[in-house]
C-alpha cells in the first residue's frame, strides 16, 4: 500500500553504538470501517471472521457466539455476501468502493494539510490494519499522530473499537508515540455543510420524500448509554432545518439489521414500504453516517431497497452518493485535523505567513 509521503522524522545525535531513531514527525491517521482485500468468499470470510469476533460489535457470551460464527455463519454468510461485494466492486482500481473513496480522502487531506502532516489511512477490520500504519509512522519518525475515525456519530461500535485497537497497538511498545483520537463531529457546521452541499447536488427536483438512512446498532447499546441515537437525531435535525425540510419530507430510518434482537427503530426498509404506501412516486435515500461508499449503500440502499420501493407500488428511488471526497467533506475533514492538531502544527494562517 503506497502511502501519500510528507515531512518525516529527524534523526537524533545518538552514541554510535545505539540504534538509529527518527524522531519530531507529525501525523494523522483516517480510519474507515474496513472491507475485504477481494470480493472473493475466502476474503470476505477472513474479514467477517475479524469483524464478528470483535466483543464491541457482538457482545454476546464467547461460549456461544463463537459456536454460532464458526460453525454457521462463516460458512453460509461469505459466498453470499462476496455476491454483493462483485455487484459494487469497484473495477477500475480493483479496490472496494470504501477503499477507494478512503484513499481519496487521505490524498485530499494530505493536499490540504501541506508538509508538515503526513496523511495515512487504516481500517479497523482488514488492511491496512491500525497497528500496521502506525508501525510504519513511527519508523518513519513520526511520534505525534492523530486518529481521525471516520464516524461522524460516535457509537461503541465504531469509534469505541478504533480507540480500542489503538491501545492494543500501543500495548507492547517500548516507545509509544502521543496519541489524540478525535471526537466525533456530527453537529460540526462543516459537516452540516458537507451534507447540505451534496443534497442540493444530488436530491432531483422531482423528490417527494427523502429518507434519512443510518446504520443501527442494537436497542439495548442504547439503553447501556451508547449516544449513537441521539447523534444521528441531532445531525437529521440541523440538516432537515439547512434543507427547510420537516420529518414528514425526511424522516430518520436505521439500516443493516444483524441478528435476531431489537435494534433501533424505524427501519429504513419499513420507511421505504410506508412512502410506496403513502402513494409516493418519487424517493430519496441518503446515508449521512457513511462517508463514503460501500455495500451498505451501493447495494443495500442502491440495489436492494430500490426493488422493494418498486415492488411496493413505487417508481424510482434515489440513492444519494456519500460525501467521498468532495471539496466540502475535504474541507470538513481539514478543519477537523487542524483544530485537533493545535500545539503540533502552526495554524494555517501562521503556516501561510510564514511560507510567504
Amino acid at each position: 500500500m503506497s502511502e501519500t509521503n510528507r515531512q518525516s522524522g529527524k534523526e537524533m545525535n545518538l552514541p554510535p553504538a545505539h540504534p538509529s531513531v527518527k524522531t519530531g514527525g507529525v501525523a494523522v491517521l483516517l480510519v474507515n470501517l474496513g472491507t475485504p482485500d477481494t470480493p472473493e468468499p475466502a476474503s470476505v470470510r477472513r474479514y467477517l471472521r475479524e469483524f464478528l469476533s470483535d466483543k464491541r460489535v457482538v457482545d454476546y457470551p464467547r461460549i456461544f457466539w463463537l459456536p454460532v460464527l464458526y460453525g454457521i455463519i462463516l460458512n453460509t454468510r461469505p459466498s453470499k455476501t462476496a455476491k454483493l461485494y462483485q455487484s459494487i466492486w469497484h473495477e477500475e482500481s480493483g479496490q472496494s468502493p470504501l477503499a477507494y473513496y478512503t484513499q481519496r480522502q487521505m490524498e485530499g487531506l494530505a493536499e490540504r494539510l501541506g508538509d508538515d502532516v503526513t496523511v495515512d489511512y487504516a481500517m479497523r477490520y482488514g488492511n491496512p490494519s491500525i497497528p500496521e500504519r502506525i508501525g510504519a509512522l513511527m519508523a518513519k519518525g513520526h511520534d505525534r499522530i492523530m486518529i481521525l475515525p471516520l464516524y461522524p456519530q460516535y457509537s461503541a461500535t465504531t469509534t469505541g473499537t478504533v480507540a480500542d485497537k489503538v491501545a492494543e497497538a500501543m500495548k507492547e511498545r517500548p516507545w509509544q508515540p502521543a496519541i489524540r483520537i478525535a471526537p466525533p463531529f456530527h453537529d460540526e457546521p462543516s459537516y452540516i455543510d458537507a451534507l447540505e452541499t451534496s443534497m442540493r447536488r444530488h436530491v432531483p427536483e422531482e423528490t417527494e420524500r427523502v429518507i434519512l438512512s443510518f446504520h443501527g446498532i442494537p436497542q439495548r447499546y442504547f439503553n447501556a448509554g451508547d449516544p449513537y441515537h441521539c447523534h444521528c437525531q441531532k445531525t437529521a435535525r440541523l440538516l432537515r432545518e439547512r434543507m427547510g425540510w420537516d420529518e414528514t419530507f425526511a424522516p430518520l430510518g436505521f439500516q443493516s439489521k444483524f441478528g435476531p434482537e431489537k435494534w433501533l427503530e424505524p427501519s429504513t426498509e419499513s420507511l421505504v414500504k410506508k412512502a410506496a404506501e403513502d402513494g409516493i412516486k418519487q424517493l430519496a435515500v441518503a446515508a449521512p453516517a457513511f462517508v463514503s461508499d460501500c455495500i451498505e449503500t451501493l447495494e443495500e440502499i442502491g440495489i436492494g431497497l430500490r426493488e422493494t420501493f418498486k415492488e411496493a407500488g413505487g417508481q424510482e428511488l434515489t440513492p444519494i452518493p456519500c460525501l467521498n471526497n468532495d471539496e466540502a467533506f475535504l474541507a470538513c475533514l481539514e478543519e477537523l485535523a487542524r483544530r485537533e492538531l493545535g500545539g503540533w502544527i502552526a495554524p494555517k494562517d501562521v503556516a501561510a505567513a510564514a511560507a510567504e
